[in-house]
């Protein structure tokens, strides 16, 4: 399908903002779908996964990273800049859906690899492209946090994740917005990903309950979740920083409305 002109023209301003942007967790779900979004703006993206697709982005690359190893990290971006230059942006995407167990019933290994991947994969990352991004001057970041952690929900060690997520957002923001950096968070809803699907097929998550919480009465596809993240990515919020942006189809909005009669 050809591009509108405008599409051309927000794509070589996006291209020319960014170069190079990691995405981790590229292989499925969200982190696809963005490592999609951006290729298809001719931005090279480099993915990153533990198990990273045969396939790699268009225009770029795909490679194998374990978020939870600091010499792997550091070893793997150092790379991939020697390979494309400057990483101007990263999305950290990369995540595991937490155990839904009773407090009692989780395991202390549970908790810890939930909080190794989702929250200290995401500072090590974060911590290895941030640094060479101000030292640059210039760079964007936007963590892959969750609606999770703004409420309650019965995956404690993953909501406890995502809430640090969060935070760590907004510290990081402000340890290198003098530096040019920008670091935001988006905050998914409900959304159709392989992870969610396998979660309906097993019983431990109600879909129609999921849809009918929200505003908009439905679940999220993956690309709008990824157009958000390319906006904040782009010098469209070039005024935006620590802000953790919910997309959510309303479900914020919509999830105490069940509590109160319907209105006359």
């Amino acid at each position: 399908m050809e591009e509108k002109p405008e599409q051309l023209s927000n794509g070589t301003e996006l291209k020319r903002a960014l170069g190079a942007v990691a995405v981790t967790g590229a292989s499925s779900g969200i982190g696809e779908a963005v490592a999609t979004a951006l290729s298809r703006a001719g931005v090279t993206v480099i993915g990153l996964d533990r198990d990273p697709p045969n396939r790699p982005p268009p225009g770029g690359t795909s490679m194998a990273l374990d978020v939870t190893d600091e010499a792997e990290v550091e070893l793997t971006i150092a790379a991939a800049e020697a390979r494309f230059g400057p990483i101007g942006g990263l999305v950290n995407a990369a995540g595991i859906l937490g155990k839904v167990h009773p407090p009692e019933r989780l395991r202390l290994t549970d908790w810890q690899r939930e909080i190794n991947v989702d929250l200290t994969g995401t500072y090590i990352v974060s911590r290895a492209v941030g640094v060479r991004m101000a030292q640059r001057a210039s760079g964007a970041i936007v963590n892959v946090a969750s609606i999770a952690g703004m409420t309650s929900a019965p995956t404690h060690a993953y909501s406890a994740a995502k809430a640090g997520v969060i935070s760590l957002t907004r510290s990081l923001a402000r340890a290198w917005g003098r530096q040019g950096v920008r670091v935001n968070a988006v905050s998914p809803g409900f959304t159709r990903t392989p992870a969610l699907d396998k979660g309906v097929s097993a019983g431990v998550l109600n879909a129609s309950a999921m849809a009918e919480a929200t505003a908009l009465g439905r679940l999220l596809d993956a690309s709008e979740i990824a157009d958000a993240v390319v906006w904040l990515l782009g010098p469209g919020s070039r005024g935006v920083t620590g802000v953790n942006l919910p997309v959510d189809g309303g479900f914020l909005a919509g999830v105490t409305w069940p509590a109160y009669a319907a209105p006359a």
